[in-house]
């Protein structure tokens, strides 16, 4: 008797433990994006009148590099984007670009709660995949290497 009920301790207990291991419903998961993913027809079509939009890629430089972009943009990074909300044209209509779109939703609902009209959100690295035309990547440069026995300070004003 004393066996099984060590036994059904035992088997509670780890049943507990289990359960408390799982997250909370929802603890780490991404509110989804209240802004639209655009299909690849639908940023096209809006691509063919460039006085009409401009483009918003919330992606960091090395991304833009290494997988593309599109011709004309304007770079903010998502988590700089509320600091830089003045510089950004309200005469247009705003698509935000990020790899798969994830970001830009995110970015394209905080330009919509500060007033903006946001026309919808774009991966460029799924535009290309679903046959897009990207711009050619940029290349990053690498920093300029100091001169041999110069203090960096004294390389970097020459």
């Amino acid at each position: 008797m004393l066996k099984k009920l060590v036994v059904i301790a035992m088997l509670s207990t780890a049943a507990f433990a289990q359960e408390a291991a799982k997250p909370a419903a929802g603890a780490n998961a991404r509110k989804p994006a209240r802004t639209k993913t655009l299909t690849n027809a639908e940023f096209d079509a809006y691509l063919a009148h460039p006085e009409k939009v401009l483009l918003v890629d919330v992606r960091r430089p090395d991304e833009v590099s290494t997988i593309g972009g599109f011709p004309v943009y304007l770079s903010i990074q998502i988590k700089d984007l509320k600091q830089h909300l003045n510089e950004i044209p309200r005469d247009r209509g705003i698509i935000t670009v990020s790899n798969h779109a994830a970001r830009a939703g995110a970015a394209g609902d905080q330009l919509e709660d500060a007033g903006f009209k946001v026309l919808g959100a774009v991966g460029a690295d799924t535009y290309q995949l679903d046959g897009g035309k990207l711009a050619v990547k940029i290349p990053v440069p690498p920093p300029a290497p100091a001169a041999a026995g110069a203090h960096p300070a004294e390389a970097a004003a020459h």
